[in-house]
């Protein structure tokens, strides 16, 4: 319990951290006048593809897996193409509306998580399940209706965002659990990170080189530097958090991030104006959100309980959990996996789920520092 607790805490500690240090900062033109968010996330993806290839093949740390070309081309390269997608989106919404507001719209992740699983047949479609699903796509509704800063175009940004990531979460569960490959948090981000950063090139060559060569852009490395060495600490301590804690735990912790980043941001980003109907819709969403964590918890434990296939079933379904849950628990983008946390199948979706939380939270800290600046 001490273990955990402290595990937890050093993970709020990272979040803090990466929250005030680091991307809203940079994205800032009050502060750095650097608002390009794809470019931000190719340096993430940069350095987290490098030191990955340090752990993976100068210091052995971890085994790289039997990876073929098939599996790469099949299921390396289109995880990496919606992973792209998901922080593209993400990232880019934060220039349009608040972060506060974006941790709101963050609630549909479960929703958009159980729309694409049922369509790809990894779930199935459920009475239960639906109605919280509804409650959450209200709440949020509401919410968006009470927004003073309501603004369209940031809006679909980053609910296309959501079902990327949703989509990408789902392909890698059918995928890499087709193929029976399992990826750590390291190995993850040695696979995709550099993948990645070769999809999200052709946005950014397209919309920001333009922009960047005829702006006056104030470069620091130490500043660039410290932003993905705090992106790729915070990723770790999420790791720590998937590794040593339980779904409930995780999940618990998901909600009371959520609400901590809406304050936060509310007192370093004034712009982020927070409304009774904000409060409102936002609470509405999380009774959705809360239930359906329960609903999912209580699956696992039921299936725990079944002496066929117990522990192959909780694996499944503690996976889908974790995909599900906007919780982020994704957050726990595992080993500085700023690719993405939430993600794959079975061990693959335990650590890529790490790849998935890593570029939500490089979303958020662009998007703190982007929402600041405009």
């Amino acid at each position: 319990m001490a273990m955990i607790s402290k595990t937890l805490v050093f993970t709020y500690i990272y979040l803090l951290i990466y929250i005030i240090l680091s991307s809203g900062w940079v994205l800032s033109p009050k502060y750095f006048n650097f608002p390009f968010p794809i470019t931000l996330t190719m340096i993430h993806m940069a350095f987290s593809g490098i030191v990955s290839f340090f752990l993976v093949r100068v210091f052995k740390v971890v085994s790289p897996v039997k990876m073929t070309f098939e599996i790469y081309a099949t299921c390396v390269i289109p995880i990496s193409a919606f992973f792209a997608a998901s922080l593209w989106f993400g990232n880019t919404a934060y220039l349009y509306i608040s972060v506060a507001f974006i941790q709101m719209l963050k609630a549909l992740m479960p929703v958009a998580t159980f729309i694409m699983a049922v369509l790809c047949g990894t779930d199935k479609a459920r009475c239960d399940v639906f109605l919280n699903m509804l409650v959450v796509s209200v709440g949020v509704v509401v919410s968006s209706y009470g927004e003073i800063h309501f603004n369209v175009v940031g809006t679909v940004y980053q609910v296309t965002g959501i079902f990327a990531e949703a989509l990408r979460l789902v392909l890698t569960q059918v995928l890499l659990q087709k193929k029976g490959l399992t990826l750590n948090p390291i190995t993850s981000l040695y696979y995709i990170a550099p993948c990645s950063f070769v999809f999200l090139f052709v946005p950014w060559y397209l919309l920001e080189k333009p922009g960047m060569e005829v702006s006056q852009i104030q470069f620091n490395f130490w500043i660039f530097f410290s932003n993905a060495l705090c992106a790729l600490a915070l990723n770790f301590s999420i790791f720590l958090v998937i590794g040593r804690t339980g779904a409930v735990t995780i999940r618990v912790a998901g909600v009371l991030k959520d609400w901590i980043l809406i304050a936060l941001s509310t007192v370093i980003f004034p712009e982020s104006t927070i409304t009774g109907m904000n409060i409102i819709g936002y609470a509405i969403a999380l009774c959705g959100v809360v239930m359906y964590n329960y609903l999912k918890v209580r699956d696992v434990r039921a299936s725990s309980q079944l002496p066929e296939a117990a522990p192959e079933r909780m694996v499944k379904d503690w996976k889908l959990d974790k995909k599900a849950s906007d919780i982020y628990v994704p957050n726990n983008g595992s080993d500085g996996s700023t690719a993405n946390i939430l993600s794959s199948s079975d061990a693959a979706d335990e650590e890529a789920q790490p790849l998935v939380a890593s570029s939500r939270l490089s979303h958020v800290g662009r998007t703190q520092a982007s929402n600041h600046g405009g």
